[in-house]
């Protein structure tokens, strides 16, 4: 009997000691609903954008509700003055979307971060008015409402309203991302701004400011923010502060309606963002290499599913550097380069036996900048609409630049052009001229906004914050779904790694992954770095079940929250 006991505790210990191991993960579901999801980067984004649901509001009410509270809650990424995508799926099946990124001003020059020696000057890139673009955001929600919106604006606005002058209360994280970007507020600005504090998890800021501009837009509208007294005060700041931006800029801009990127990946449509986002174009070149191949029987981040993932992705990372931009300025061969012969053409001398180095396929030589400094949410309403949004300001807080007038960051947009070619951005991804800098041109992007059909019906909406890889983050977040038969939380808590052609090397999630693994990827070639990527996106997701309910995915990286009913 004691061995028997023995035997058993030994069992106990050794399945307990599985359980807590740094390379497996817990299987958990996340936040379930039977009629209406919302997901982002705030709780208190969610609550407002389902109350408005539960008003009778649709999905694109709740867009522009969670949005403008995102700019409340979350002004790390959230934003009024940022831009973003939006990528929709009606319950009749019609699909769109929606660009609202940032433009270049009118007054913006190709050498314009260039000194007198040609060398590329990256903190007017990035820091101060000269990096801001033209702000979409505004521009972006009132266009989807005006479309396809049900609710007065005035009620949508008025819970986004009464939070600003409530105030939110600061998290952790937030604690811990102001203090670390403190430095570059008190150098970017010339008065002190409100987050310019000492503020601590628990305190509570109020933003009055940017809830007497949100009042304007509830009374006027989009014209509220790019005409009249905002745009004056807006352009004047900018321009007392060494930027370029004007009036007559924010008046002309507008927000673009695209037609998606939709490709198939075994039984699944995905509808992704076009350009000037790369990420439809290279989610699909990615998903569209590896079908071929058995990712179920490889098993889950295995030696082969890594291997097979990680030289789609070089291949993707590659193409994008050399041909995508914005497609009013150039000519994007969209459907070469989804085309099944092109793509295994480029798969053609890969080898399971060792790495295809970098260096053997063309463009270019980077560095690479993790950064999370965007942010997701995911909508789907009791009506069976469904979008999936993302919204950024580029770098964390943007330029660094407050409005104190106005209550909100401007953005650092103009780094996501290519100033001078063969120079890596602040994510380290390279361009070449498609996407160099011209009046009123829109900057390149990596987010991937993304809704999955299955068998005709929506099963997933799914994006992710994370610079450059943000393309990838989506993209292993579909395959846990699809191909290794996870939940939505599941999928989004599982490790994740990236890479994306240069560096040659494999950014992982550290100590989350098997050691044997590791190795074995080692000995053939493969460079990995667990160093520089203690994050890698913060996904949010909402899945649709076989009995019709909905699981959100809310990443436990960040703050990220899903309501639902």
């Amino acid at each position: 009997m004691k061995s028997i006991t023995y035997i058993l505790i030994l069992f106990l210990t050794f399945t307990a000691c599985k359980q807590t191991s740094p390379h497996t993960t817990k299987v958990v579901t996340g936040v379930m609903a039977q009629n209406a999801m919302v997901v982002s980067a705030r709780k208190e984004a969610s609550l407002i954008g389902t109350s408005i649901l539960k008003q009778g509001g649709n999905v694109f009410d709740a867009m522009m509700a969670t949005e403008l509270a995102l700019a409340v809650a979350y002004p790390f990424a959230g934003n009024l003055g940022g831009g973003g995508f939006m990528v929709y799926r009606l319950n009749t099946g019609d699909i769109g979307a929606l660009d609202y990124r940032e433009k270049a001003p009118m007054a913006a020059t190709k050498d314009m971060y260039l000194d007198e020696n040609g060398n590329f000057t990256s903190d007017k890139s990035t820091l101060g008015a000269l990096a801001i673009g033209v702000p979409g955001t505004v521009a972006g929600v009132f266009t989807a409402h005006q479309k396809f919106g049900t609710l007065p604006i005035a009620t949508i606005l008025e819970p986004v309203i009464a939070l600003a002058k409530k105030g939110v209360v600061v998290t952790e994280k937030q604690a811990r991302r102001l203090h670390e970007k403190r430095p570059l507020f008190q150098q970017v600005n010339t008065d002190t701004i409100i987050f310019d504090a000492d503020w601590k998890a628990n305190d509570t800021i109020r933003y009055p400011a940017l809830a007497h501009t949100l009042e304007t837009l509830s009374k006027e509208g989009k014209d509220g923010f790019y005409k009249g007294e905002i745009a004056k005060t807006l352009a004047q700041f900018i321009q007392d502060n060494g930027g370029i931006i004007t009036e007559l800029d924010l008046e002309k801009y507008e927000a673009v309606w695209r037609t998606p990127v939709v490709f198939n990946y075994d039984d699944l449509k995905i509808i992704s963002m076009s350009p000037p986002s790369s990420g439809g174009i290279c989610l699909g070149q990615i998903m569209k290499m590896i079908e071929p191949y058995d990712l179920t029987a490889f098993g889950h981040n295995s030696t082969k599913s890594i291997q097979i993932i990680t030289e789609a992705e070089r291949r993707a990372y590659a193409d994008r550097s050399y041909y995508l931009g914005d497609p009013d300025f150039v000519d994007i061969p969209s459907e070469e380069l989804l085309s099944d012969s092109y793509l295994k053409n480029r798969m053609a001398n890969v080898s399971f036996e060792k790495a295809t180095p970098s260096s053997s396929l063309s463009h270019g030589n980077v560095e690479l900048v993790e950064s999370n400094e965007t942010t997701h949410y995911s909508i789907v309403d009791q009506f069976g609409n469904a979008i999936a949004v993302t919204t950024t300001l580029n770098g964390a807080y943007g330029s660094k630049l407050y409005c104190s007038e106005l209550g909100f960051f401007l953005n650092n947009e103009m780094d996501d052009f290519s100033s001078k070619p063969g120079e890596p951005n602040m994510f380290g991804l390279i361009g070449a001229e498609a996407n160099s800098i011209a009046p009123q041109k829109r900057m390149l992007s990596s987010m991937t906004p993304t809704i999955v059909e299955k068998n005709g019906e929506f099963y997933m909406s799914v994006g992710t914050p994370g610079g450059s890889t943000i393309i990838t983050c989506v993209l292993q977040t579909i395959l846990n779904v699809h191909d290794y038969k996870m939940g939505m939380q599941e999928a989004v808590n599982a490790p994740r790694f990236h890479h994306q052609w240069l560096p040659d090397e494999i950014l992982m999630e550290p100590y989350k992954f098997d050691r044997k693994t590791i190795s074995e990827l080692e000995q053939k070639g493969y460079l990995i770095n667990e160093k520089d990527a203690p994050v890698i996106g913060r996904v949010d997701g909402i899945l649709k079940l076989k009995n019709g309910t909905y699981e959100a995915g809310a990443d436990f990286r960040g703050d990220d929250t899903a309501i639902g009913f």
